[in-house]
């Protein structure tokens, strides 16, 4: 008999629906059948591609013996963590406190009042890995509510206090920002970097997208020294180069898994998420730009195009993940046997295991199974088999397509096709970057239905929404959905200079700062009429996603560039200067914070373009424009009359000689207007 999930939307609360545990979502019910009741809250969080939640439901929460024990002495709560960041975070940051770390599964034991009094991850069905099985841990707590319910209470409440002191930013001093403090930062990071096997920390090791992208920022930072710049350009481009090599990334497919097991990038935990391949392609693109190597360029198209393939709802949005597992074992799907190699490659089996690694994998349950990563480049490969750069392209492109045709007959993995705004207008940032700058019309147009979607079918009643799936919009939006959705609508509108992109990226920015401002100068995650919570959430670290408070920050810098809403840049510095502290400090967890220093600290080029845009001569100024990377410019394109609403940047413009003119300015003091490419590009380089 199904349980209360069965009428939700999400796939991951629909994955429990048959479970003997009578599940609640969260609301209201659940919540008032605690208190009435005195029972405690089992909260359980977790999301549709995460293994071990699939494990912990297989092993607990299908036993019938261990749901009586949930369902006689708590009230139990199931969450997706992708829907309901604002519960994730609260009590994500419960857990840690109390258990020195985090992940998923999430079990939270709360009070009915919400206060969490006993936390931890995955729960095993028998005592092992040095923890409780889960039914002698909901029977220890069952007894501990009924007999030490004064003790259990101090504990919630101390917790309670823990985590809403740590939201807090007033009493922290603010520092001036300056080159120095971001080449700290920059030499941080490259101290801190892996120069063995590339990437930061140890196994498990988790792409730094956002570190990189802040690097590639201060390559091309004319302001700092040149030390910093060749350091930082060596740094991004060792760590995009050693994720590339296969293992994490797929090879065959395109895409990159969540994060790899093992140090050398070659195991990896093979779900495949949206706001990771988002990320890491826009990463790739930038590293093709500042380092002109085309390999980065095939990683960042190739990454698109299994989104667009593979990820993409026919409306335009594009659905969270893909699972980890298929047919129940994680990674069944991307792994090999050195038999299966040999008979689906024939007389090509010697050129491949030349160009890829082929040694078995011991351990990580995959024992004696085989899974790629590069080991000879086309250079190696053309000098050991003396044939040329293109023959080696022609062979290996024959591989991979004997590969994928076999791998396309296995069982795939599921999809989570639910839509979530933040993590869609990562992917549409993505796609109007990698259109504008590599002349892909494709990407364009999925870029723009993309927006479309966005702003109309996760819109209701005027009011923007977090999840849809099946037709069905729902929860509220969180501040890095509307941050997030205006960067986006902003890189879309650099690349389809359609005033419509930017008068909806004005409009949600004013709903932002009019529902989520706090009393301090900075943001809350969730709006002012959310409902009531344990506290109202204020998570500043960026994570695998950008925080929202640091999308809010970089949104303002690029609107008031524009010439508009110049207060908001003075709200957005002065939230910067008392995080700035941190953020150099502890760069790696900060990072989406410096590339936003990186563009407030300048020089900011603010680029106007007028002319006809079917105009030959209008078409090689916005070229132009295009050509290099500039992650400190904002650009508005028009027509010779601006439309309303288009950016203050385009006002009292003006054609040159008659003809097509640009526009350059930093800090609104603008150089002469030129009509020719060529002054252009001196204008950009100066």
């Amino acid at each position: 008999m199904p349980n209360r999930l069965a009428h939700e939307n999400s796939p991951y609360l629909l994955q429990h629906a048959n479970n003997p545990v009578d599940w609640y979502p969260w609301g209201e019910e659940a919540l008032a059948r605690a208190r009435a009741e005195d029972k405690p809250i089992f909260l359980s969080i977790g999301y549709a591609a995460c293994h071990w939640c699939h494990v912990m439901e297989r092993e607990s929460f299908e036993n019938e013996r261990t749901a009586a024990i949930m369902n006689e002495h708590f009230v139990c709560i199931k969450v997706d963590r992708e829907e309901r960041p604002d519960l994730d975070s609260i009590y994500m940051s419960a857990t840690q406190a109390m258990t020195g770390s985090g992940g998923w599964p999430m079990s939270v034991f709360l009070s009915p009042d919400l206060q969490p009094f006993y936390a931890g991850t995955y729960f095993p069905p028998t005592p092992r890995f040095n923890m409780p099985s889960f039914p002698d841990l909901l029977d220890g707590l069952a007894r501990a509510w009924q007999n030490e319910r004064e003790g259990v209470l101090q504990v919630g409440a101390k917790v309670a206090e823990h985590i809403q002191r740590s939201t807090h930013i007033t009493g922290k001093a603010a520092l001036p920002l300056t080159q120095a403090l971001l080449e700290n930062a920059s030499s941080n990071l490259a101290q801190a970097y892996d120069w063995g096997f590339g990437g930061w920390g140890e196994a498990p090791k988790f792409p730094q997208p956002m570190s990189i992208e802040y690097l590639l920022c201060r390559a091309t930072q004319m302001a700092a020294t040149g030390k910093e710049r060749e350091q930082a350009l060596k740094t991004a481009s060792h760590a995009l180069q050693a994720m590339a090599r296969g293992g994490m990334y797929d090879v065959l497919g395109g895409g990159f898994a969540r994060y790899s097991v093992d140090n050398l990038w070659k195991v990896p935990h093979f779900e495949k998420m949206l706001y990771d391949n988002a990320q890491l392609a826009l990463v790739y693109l930038h590293g093709y730009l500042v380092t002109g190597l085309s390999y980065f360029r095939q990683v960042c198209e190739k990454t698109l195009d299994f989104l667009l393939h593979e990820m993409r709802h026919p409306q335009g949005g594009f659905y969270s993940s893909l699972d980890a597992d298929s047919e129940g074992q994680e990674g069944k799907y991307y792994i090999w046997d050195a038999d299966e190699l040999r008979r689906l490659l024939g007389d090509q089996f010697n050129f491949f295991e030349a160009a890829y690694d082929l040694t078995p994998v011991k351990g990580h349950g995959l024992d004696g199974k085989i899974i790629l990563q590069r080991k000879l480049d086309e250079q190696g490969l053309a000098a050991q088999f003396q044939v040329s750069a293109a023959k080696v392209s022609e062979h290996l492109d024959a591989c991979h397509e004997r590969l994928m045709q076999a791998r396309n007959l296995r069982v795939r993995p599921g999809t989570d096709d639910k839509i979530l705004t933040a993590w869609n207008a990562l992917t549409l940032t993505a796609l109007a970057e990698a259109g504008r700058y590599l002349r892909r019309d494709d990407y364009l147009q999925a870029a723009r239905e993309n927006a479309r979607f966005l702003l109309t079918e996760m819109v209701q009643d005027g009011r923007l929404l977090r999840s849809w799936r099946d037709g069905r919009a729902r929860h509220n939006a969180y501040l890095e959905d509307y941050a997030g959705l205006v960067l986006g609508l902003i890189a879309l509108y650099q690349s389809d200079p359609q005033v419509e992109w930017y008068r909806s990226a004005i409009s949600l920015a004013e709903e932002m700062m009019a529902h989520f401002s706090d009393e301090d100068g900075g943001f809350y995650d969730i709006r002012d009429d959310h409902e009531t919570l344990l506290m109202r959430p204020r998570d500043l670290q960026d994570n695998a996603t950008p925080s929202g408070s640091s999308l809010a920050v970089q949104a303002l810098l690029q609107i008031s560039a524009y010439g508009d809403r110049l207060e908001w840049r003075t709200s957005a510095e002065g939230l910067l200067g008392n995080m700035l502290e941190q953020v150099v400090r502890y760069p790696t967890a900060f990072a989406r914070w410096l590339w936003a220093a990186d563009f407030a600290l300048g020089p900011v080029h603010e680029v106007a373009i007028l002319g006809d845009p079917d105009q030959l001569e209008t078409k090689a100024l916005v070229s132009t424009l295009w050509q290099a990377y500039h992650p400190r410019q904002v650009a508005a394109i028009s027509g010779i009359s601006a439309a309303g609403g288009a950016p203050a940047l385009l006002e009292q413009r003006s054609l040159r000689n008659g003809l097509p003119t640009a526009y350059v300015c930093q800090g609104f003091v603008c150089k002469l207007p030129v009509n020719s490419p060529q002054d252009l590009q001196e204008q950009l380089d100066g």
